[in-house]
């Protein structure tokens, strides 16, 4: 079971984090700081490169967090903040990620919340420091504090839309 939870936590981990990295430079196929600005106020977000760079730093903390094993509660909630906002993005397009949808999205705040109820398990950085087992209750809080900040950052950072 650790090896299983070690593997899913290094793949989710590394493409958020990779996904934080795109944001804000040029490296795996990124557009740079500017081109994260610019997917940001396309999707009619405020903030330009200072949003571009909280989201991408966001997600490269919690992404590593979550490789790592180590603080396994912040990292998901991280995790699960970030990708809300992306799925509030997506959510007009429908479910299915051929249409732009919020699948991915949505598979990575599963995963991130069935981290955060299983742990990190034993190959993990939390276990190595002995702040392992985290009580199952907390993955309540970690979802209720994930959604509600990417909720947050919706409503305070997204303009809305303009009568045409």
């Amino acid at each position: 079971m650790d090896t299983g939870i070690l593997l899913l936590r290094l793949l989710v981990g590394l493409l958020i984090a990779g996904h934080g990295v795109q944001k804000i430079s040029s490296h795996l196929g990124g557009r740079g700081l500017e081109g994260g600005a610019a997917e940001f106020r396309g999707d009619g977000f405020r903030g330009g490169a200072l949003t571009a760079l909280a989201a991408g730093a966001g997600q490269i903390g919690s992404g590593l967090l979550l490789a790592a094993g180590l603080a396994t509660p912040l990292a998901a909630t991280g995790a699960i903040g970030v990708m809300t906002v992306a799925l509030t993005v997506k959510w007009h397009n429908g479910l299915w990620v051929q249409n732009d949808g919020y699948e991915y999205p949505l598979v990575l705040i599963a995963t991130a919340a069935a981290l955060a109820a299983t742990g990190p398990g034993a190959c993990s950085l939390d276990a190595e420091l002995g702040l392992t087992p985290y009580p199952l209750w907390w993955t309540a809080l970690v979802l209720a504090a994930g959604v509600g900040s990417g909720l947050l950052t919706r409503l305070v950072l997204h303009r809305p839309a303009r009568a045409h």
